[in-house]
Order: C-alpha cells, then structure tokens, then sequence
C-alpha cells in the first residue's frame, strides 16, 4: 500500500479551561486577552493522522485552518504535535467563518494538494456546530466516516469503526475519503519543548481563499444575542421530608 497525503483541518478556539463571558452588547464573547488552543476534537484528527504516519501508512501530514492571522500561532502548535508543514487560509478580520465557509476554503485547498485522507475532528468546542467535516465531502462528492472511533487503511480504502445510537457501526470507504474524530479514538499526545523549537522552522504557507478559486461570501450564520445564564441561587435547609414537600408545593414545584 503507498503512503498515503493526509489533510487535517484544525480550528483555533477559546481555550475549555477559561470562563467565557459574553461581550459588551450581547453579540458575541469576548475574545481579546483571552488564551485560545488547538480544537480538542481536531487535536484528536491530528494526532490519528501522525500516527498513520509513525506506521508508515502515511507520506506527509498537512495542518490546514481558516481563519484570522492568529491561527498561525494554532498552526504552529499543531507542527509542534507532529504535522510536517502547515497551511493558513486567512480570512479578514471580522465575523468568523462558519462551517460552510471553513469547508468552501478547505475543499479549494483539496483541490491544489490532492490528499488522499481529510481528517477533521467532529466538532468545535465553541459552536458545536458538527457540520464542517460533512459539508466538506459533500462539496468533494467523498466518502465520509464521522465520529470515528478507530480507523485502518488498507489497499485504497479506510475502514472506520463510528459510534452510532445502537452501537458500534463500521464502514469501509474508498480513498480519497473525509474523516471526523470522535473523542474515543485516541488520547492526544503533548508537544515537548524540543518538537515546539522545531516547528519554528517548518514550513508554514499563508494564503487566501480566494487564490484558491473560493469567492469571499458572508457568512449565513449570524448570532442575534447572547446572554449570560442566570445566576445559581443558594440552597436552603429543611428539617425533614414533609416540610421538604410542603416547601416545593408552596413554591409551584410540584
């Protein structure tokens, strides 16, 4: 089997570990002065993707992100993790591209690189949104397996194992493929500091959608409002189960 071109596509988002607070007018969070990571799920993708690597079933592994000129620094933890270069889609300052945007940019990025395998992560923690990687080969008219939990190449085709509702469902697909990670795949390795010096000197392409043939398009997805959830109030002692009964009758709660 002939080592395979892998594609992994990385978002930069709010770091889970910082509380989110909503901006000055409700129409977003605020994002200045605010530490950002790599996408748990997509560290799940990229981390699958070097290991197809370390087993020889992979040539080369590509981190791709749409975004502002800050996802260098995303790209750049992600060469550290293990990718062998890396390539910025750079949108301009402004609303963030949503999922049919990132995919838009990505399917013209697949179109000048020609990977075999596109491996996303599922979703991104900050939207949820779980859409990119199935937009994504539905523009390509690919194959896709999400939420996968374990994934074998063989001779032109990927077999993945993805959690379903019953169970556990496992699809064989025909390269070139898109792929999503599901949390149970792998356990992300940890950049070590020599890995990171390293990445500073590997390659890192900044480019435009629009030198990949993708017309610019306002995203189609706009937050109207955001609010912070209300505040918890404190708890209250009762002596014992009938005054615990008669206090929830009185306040309409049974």
């Amino acid at each position: 089997m002939a080592a395979l071109r892998v594609l992994v596509g990385v978002k930069r988002v709010i770091d889970y570990a910082v509380k989110v607070r909503v901006a000055a007018g409700g129409g977003g969070v605020q994002t200045q002065g605010v530490k950002h990571s790599l996408n748990p799920f997509c560290e799940i993708a990229l981390e699958e993707a070097v290991r197809l690597r370390e087993r020889g079933a992979a040539a080369e592994v590509i981190a791709a992100s749409v975004g502002t000129r800050a996802c260098q620094e995303t790209l750049r933890t992600a060469l550290a993790v293990g990718a062998d270069r890396g390539v910025l889609l750079e949108v301009g300052e402004g609303p963030a591209p949503g999922p049919r945007e990132a995919a838009a940019a990505l399917a013209g990025l697949v179109g000048r690189l020609r990977p075999d395998l596109v491996l996303l992560g599922k979703q991104a923690i900050d939207d949820d949104c779980n859409q990119t990687g199935q937009l994504l080969a539905a523009m390509l008219d690919w194959p896709q397996g999400t939420f996968a939990s374990r994934v074998e190449l063989e001779a032109g085709a990927a077999r993945v194992q993805r959690e379903v509702d019953g169970g556990l469902e496992t699809l064989r697909l025909r390269l070139p493929a898109v792929l999503t990670a599901d949390l149970r795949l792998n356990e992300p390795r940890y950049a070590t500091l020599p890995n990171i010096m390293k990445a500073k000197k590997k390659p890192l392409e900044v480019m435009s959608a629009s030198e990949l043939g993708v017309p610019p398009s306002p995203p189609r997805l706009r937050v109207l409002k955001l609010e912070e959830p209300p505040g918890r109030q404190g708890g209250q002692r009762v002596e014992n189960v009938a005054a615990l009964l008669e206090r929830l009758r009185n306040s309409g709660c049974i």
